[in-house]
Formats: C-alpha cells, structure tokens, sequence
C-alpha cells in the first residue's frame, strides 16, 4: 500500500523538496483563493516581536493558530491569514538598552529620545528573517508579504478608530487592572 521509507533518507532534503513544491504551486495562496469568499473566518495574527530570535513556545503558539486556521480551510472556509509585528513595547526597550550599554531613564534622556526611538525602530525588525525562516519551515500559512506593522501611522490610527467607535456604542469599560512595570526604567510593559 505504501513505499518503505528509506532508512537511509535525508530529512532536511526532504523538508527542501515539500517547501520548494509548496513555493512553486502558490498552494496557500491557492488554499485561501479557491474556497468561497461569501464563507470567511478572519484571521489575525496575535502579532510577535520581530526584535528576538523566536524560541520553542513561539512555535507552540504557531501550531495552535495553525490547527484553527487549517480546520476552518478544510471546512471550507476562506481564511486568509494577515501577518503581524509587534513593534512596541518593554521588551523592544530593553533590547536597545542592553545593546547601547544604557542603564537608567536618564542615561536614555542624555542619550536622546528621539535617537533611543529610532534605534528602537530599527532593532524591532532585526530578525524578520529568523522569524520568516520558522514559519515556512513549520508549514505555518501566513501572508509575510503584507504584515501588518504596530508602528505604522495607518495601524496607529486604526486602533483609534476603533477604540471610538467602541466608546460611542457605550462599550469601552473603565476600570482599574495591574500593569507591569519597570520601576528601573519607569516605562509599563504594555
């Protein structure tokens, strides 16, 4: 019923030949298009950060969101899949402290705000490739080509947006929550 695996196979060959054929038939473009556009499920990634290498629990995560996104394909559903980076926050700070030696808020402030801002803008893409590398070689079918980007004036602006239209319909709660915070450097994680 079957061929006898080779025990002689080269994996990683192998891995080469299904990624290469995946590449040259457009299959997840084609997965998405070929189903009807009148049955969607949206999918947005919960974007990472791109300014780290990824590890063993962003894979973990990938494989989640691949389960959901594939099943809803296989039911017939058109998903396309929306790529995303995170490019705010604590993490992407401290990134840029370690790698400019800095240590305190003041240090960051006779360094320059706006030169510590644009090193932070530069470091959060630093390993898109590592990142891209991960997700074709799992088989997890996202568009990388049309990310979104969290430092992106039109993403900016669209989560304004939302958060008015949330407001207006009376369904934004106020209220009080923990936030983490660096008490070092005086900036929330969030």
């Amino acid at each position: 019923m079957f061929k006898a695996v080779d025990s002689r196979a080269s994996f990683p060959e192998m891995e080469e030949r299904v990624l290469q054929l995946w590449r040259e038939r457009d299959i997840f473009r084609k997965s998405v298009e070929e189903r009807p556009e009148d049955r969607q499920f949206t999918f947005y990634e919960g974007p990472p950060y791109a300014n780290a290498s990824p590890g063993i629990h962003h894979v973990l995560a990938r494989v989640f969101k691949d389960i959901i996104v594939r099943y809803k394909t296989m039911c017939g559903y058109q998903v396309p899949r929306k790529a995303g980076w995170d490019c705010h926050g604590l993490p992407v700070e401290l990134e840029v402290e370690r790698e400019l030696g800095l240590s305190s808020k003041a240090e960051i402030e006779r360094y320059g705000i706006a030169e510590f801002n644009r090193k932070c803008r530069e470091s959060v893409f630093s390993y898109v490739e590592d990142w891209n590398r991960l997700t074709e070689r799992i088989g997890f079918w996202i568009d990388l080509d049309d990310a979104y980007v969290t430092l992106s004036r039109e993403y900016i602006e669209s989560v304004w947006w939302s958060l008015r239209q949330i407001w207006d319909q009376g369904l934004l709660y106020e209220g009080h929550r923990v936030v983490p915070f660096c008490p070092r450097c005086g900036r929330h994680h969030w």
